[in-house]
This record gives structure tokens, C-alpha cells and sequence, in this order.
């Protein structure tokens, strides 16, 4: 399937990786797709997403809020669990940073992908064919996600105020010219 993949779309999908990295997580899923696909200035699904609001800063921010909050801790508390005891103690126990979780990786050295974000990779290739498309664009990429629906991309879009149906219609047109 990736010798179908552009250029650019093969660049999102290194670059999903980079933000993976970045952000220390031990997967990649959806949202670093998203990141992604942001992050390549002069794209035609980043020029889109822009349009839509959307930018690379805001869309990490965005996740970055999706770490445990004030009130997570305040309901651990409530059933009588002290979240930074549960730190301390881990940390004791394990080394400092024991709860960072350092990604996964293949003995090659790559994170990979969650279910949500192969799944994403394989709408793209539908959305390519559905498009008529001989190869799967990073704009394939993007609307693969609208298609998807649900992981942690497509609550920051929610969360950020995004219309999918206006955005998956003004990539399809994208794609189109």
C-alpha cells in the first residue's frame, strides 16, 4: 500500500512518528497523524486544516490538555487515592520518570502505530480509490481521519470548534483540482 503513498503523505507518516516522539508517547495514533499533517507547510490538507483554524501549536496544546487534570485528581481523591502519594511512590520504587512511558519500540527502532491510526492508513487508501485517485495524497490522509471518526484526533477537532462536514468537504475539493 505505501508505494501508492505521495511524497508528502509518506512525510506525514515519518513525521507522525517525529511527534510521537515528541511527545513521548508509546504509540502513534491519530493525533500525531493529525500533528502531522499540520507541520508540513505548503501542503494541501495543511493549507486546508489552516483555513479550518486549525495550527500545528494549537492543535499540541490542545492534546497536551488531555493529560490527567486538577479534576482527575480531585476524583482520585474523592475515593480516598492520593495521586501525587501514587507518584511518589512509583517513582521510588521504579526511578524518576518511571510514569513518563517511554514509546514502544520495533527492534528497528520505529513506534507503532495504534489500531485507530493503522485504520486511518487504510480509509486513506478507500478515500484515494473512492476519489479516483491512482495514489494516496496527504489530503487522502486527512479525510482518512474524518472517516475514521473517533481517537484522540478527531476530539481535538471537536474540542477546537471544527466542522468536519465542511472540512472533509473542502479537502475533497482540494483534492479534487
Amino acid at each position: 500500500m505505501f508505494e501508492r503513498f505521495t511524497t508528502e503523505a509518506r512525510q506525514t507518516v515519518v513525521g507522525a512518528q517525529d511527534e510521537a516522539r515528541l511527545l513521548h508517547a508509546p504509540r502513534i495514533g491519530t493525533e500525531h497523524l493529525l500533528l502531522a499533517l499540520l507541520a508540513q507547510e505548503g501542503s494541501t490538507s495543511a493549507a486546508v486544516l489552516a483555513r479550518h483554524g486549525l495550527t500545528h501549536d494549537s492543535v499540541v496544546e490542545t492534546i497536551r490538555g488531555y493529560g490527567t487534570s486538577d479534576l482527575d485528581a480531585e476524583a482520585l481523591t474523592t475515593l480516598g487515592i492520593d495521586l501525587d502519594a501514587v507518584r511518589d511512590r512509583v517513582e521510588a520504587t521504579f526511578g524518576p520518570g518511571a510514569l513518563e512511558g517511554g514509546p514502544v519500540r520495533s527492534p528497528d527502532g520505529h513506534i507503532p502505530f495504534t489500531p485507530r491510526a493503522k485504520k486511518v492508513l487504510e480509509l486513506s487508501l478507500r478515500e484515494a480509490i473512492a476519489g479516483k485517485s491512482k495514489s494516496i495524497r496527504d489530503g487522502h490522509l486527512a479525510l482518512g481521519l474524518l472517516r475514521e471518526g473517533e481517537g484522540l484526533a478527531m476530539k481535538a477537532l471537536h474540542d477546537r470548534g471544527v466542522d468536519t462536514t465542511g472540512l472533509r468537504r473542502d479537502l475533497t475539493a482540494a483534492l479534487a483540482s
